[in-house]
């Protein structure tokens, strides 16, 4: 009976070291390491730019993927129903942190954390004040801050006025129920008249199934189209692209990945760089400091991307002095 019992004392232990080496392996990560949530609201070049920056700067700062952090990484694709559906996820898995990459997406991950110590970084995110996301720029207060996509309007409509001196009625298609994009045609307003615009014709889309015909909706009504950094346009972007070719009506947008797939130009901002942005603000929270005391930063604009390809194809040719202004030419 002695044997026996001792026998049975050995299998126990046994399995219990067993299940000791197992469970953090089926669990995915071992003591210490962090779980970050990372969600976007669509997938397009921009927004894929913020994260891939987020997650390269993490790494530099100390937190490695596969060693120390494990990323969960979702996206609705457009979808608010699902957006607030992988929000409410992160906080029922109780990540140490969440990377919110656009203002849909981060209105959805700030409601959900609400009441809970998780914090919120977000990227790509215009205004985040008229979004509701902080307090203000200078003191976001709260467990919420992050790098702001703001591009100056003025200087990126002035680019239209430079290669299309006499542009009277300006297009713009964007979706109404994103607060970054409204900020955006606001100021738009503001701006246009000194530059000797007259018009601002406006189309709306509410998903990207809408796209195309909210572009085919200014044929005829403009003699030229700009797109400002919204999510839904820009995730069909190429719907836009047929129509102003199809027809001749020179197409800018504020977003410098559009440009290779088929805008004139804009002057525009770095979005693998706010990415790493994001990354040094995120590894601070994660060292201790408080969110509420980290200032929302702008990301300088810095580039100048220009498509005289397209620019054939609708009609302009880009005169030699923008041209010479150019940080990034593309061939086609």
């Amino acid at each position: 009976m002695r044997k026996k019992g001792f026998k049975v004392l050995i299998s126990v232990t046994c399995l219990v070291m067993v299940l000791a080496f197992a469970l953090p392996m089926v669990a995915g990560c071992g003591p210490g390491t962090m779980k970050i949530g990372i969600t976007q609201i669509v997938t397009h070049p921009a927004l894929d730019a913020n994260r891939q920056g987020f997650i390269d700067q993490m790494a530099e700062e100390g937190f490695v993927e596969g060693e120390n952090v494990e990323y969960d990484y979702r996206t609705p694709e457009g979808d608010m129903t699902v957006a607030a559906s992988i929000a409410q996820k992160f906080v029922t898995d109780k990540v140490d942190l969440i990377l919110a990459i656009a203002t849909p997406t981060a209105q959805a991950c700030v409601q959900a954390t609400e009441g809970t110590d998780i914090e919120v970084v977000f990227g790509s995110v215009t205004d985040p004040v008229a979004a509701g996301l902080v307090d203000s720029w200078d003191s976001p207060g709260g467990s919420v801050t992050g790098i702001s996509d703001w591009a100056d309007v003025g200087t990126q409509i002035q680019l239209v006025v430079d290669i299309m001196p006499d542009v009277k009625k300006l297009g713009v298609i964007y979706n109404a129920g994103e607060v970054n994009s409204k900020v955006q045609v606001d100021e738009l307003k503001k701006v246009a008249p000194a530059m000797g615009i007259t018009e601002i014709v406006e189309a709306t889309a509410a998903t990207s199934a809408d796209v195309l015909a909210a572009a085919q909706s200014l044929v005829g009504r403009v003699d030229a189209i700009w797109i400002p950094t919204d999510n839904t346009v820009v995730s069909a972007f190429e719907s836009v692209v047929k129509v102003s070719e199809d027809n001749q009506i020179p197409l800018f947008a504020a977003d410098v990945a559009t440009v290779e797939r088929g805008a004139i130009g804009t002057p525009g901002i770095d979005y693998y760089q706010l990415g790493r942005e994001c990354g040094q603000v995120a590894a601070r929270i994660l060292k201790g400091e408080s969110p509420a005391d980290i200032p929302v930063k702008k990301v300088d604009m810095t580039d100048l991307f220009l498509n005289p390809s397209a620019a054939e194809r609708m009609g302009v040719t880009i005169p030699q002095s923008v041209l010479d202004q150019a940080t990034e030419i593309v061939e086609e």
